[in-house]
């Protein structure tokens, strides 16, 4: 999914006519940040996933549209389509949780 939606963000961006510095000034993360997520070697779009669309000015289900929906399909997103998107992101969020209750947990224990 990252790659889906990093593809995206470079769509997006291009369409605007903005670098990748403007993106990421607007998101207030750095450039190389920005341009990780483009690439789709980073989540962190998810955290930023409404100011993205407000950058952009697109619906969320516009993000991850190409995930949804092939090119030749574009038939409009269901409710049930963007809540399985939406889905899979917080399931990322909960892993990435996850991890670091672990690595607190190992932090702890080294500690004391």
């Amino acid at each position: 999914m990252n790659a889906i939606v990093g593809n995206r963000l470079k769509e997006l961006r291009k369409a605007k006519k903005m670098s990748q510095e403007e993106v990421a000034d607007f998101l207030n993360v750095s450039q190389s940040s920005y341009a990780r997520m483009e690439r789709g070697e980073s989540t962190s779009w998810a955290s930023h996933f409404n100011k993205i669309c407000k950058v952009f000015e697109i619906k969320p289900e516009d993000l991850v549209r190409s995930e949804m929906n092939s090119e030749k399909n574009k038939e409009p997103l269901t409710e049930i389509a963007i809540h399985k998107v939406y889905r899979k992101i917080i399931r990322q969020y909960e892993l990435q949780i996850k991890d670091l209750k672990t690595i607190i947990k190992n932090l702890e224990n080294g500690n004391n």
